[in-house]
């Protein structure tokens, strides 16, 4: 029973990474830990490439942009709630975003 369950918790954890990406493949970092709220607008989220809703948050520069991903933002916790991203996978998620917005 208890190897079972390791087993189990072992591919959960597994599962936190998204699956192919490089630690800094952006894109699919976005996919699996922004694009939940982002892609939506869930609990006020900025929608990814609304350039209106993201022209006040990328007139403050990337590293204020940087920082929101890293620490956190009103309703966002720090990156996006996946506290196995690194800073470096949370920055490509967020260098991502900023792609999409020119």
């Amino acid at each position: 029973m208890k190897t079972t369950a390791v087993a189990v918790l072992a591919m959960a954890c597994a599962s936190m990474a998204p699956a192919g990406a490089t630690a800094m493949d952006g894109k699919a970092i976005y996919a699996q830990a922004c694009a939940q709220c982002h892609a939506n607008g869930v609990a006020g989220a900025p929608k990814t490439g609304d350039k209106a809703a993201w022209i006040q948050r990328l007139a403050q520069g990337r590293p204020a942009m940087l920082s929101a991903a890293l620490k956190g933002k009103g309703a966002m916790p720090p990156k996006g709630g996946n506290a196995s991203l690194s800073d470096a996978e949370a920055k490509a998620a967020a260098d991502h975003m900023i792609s999409q917005m020119r």
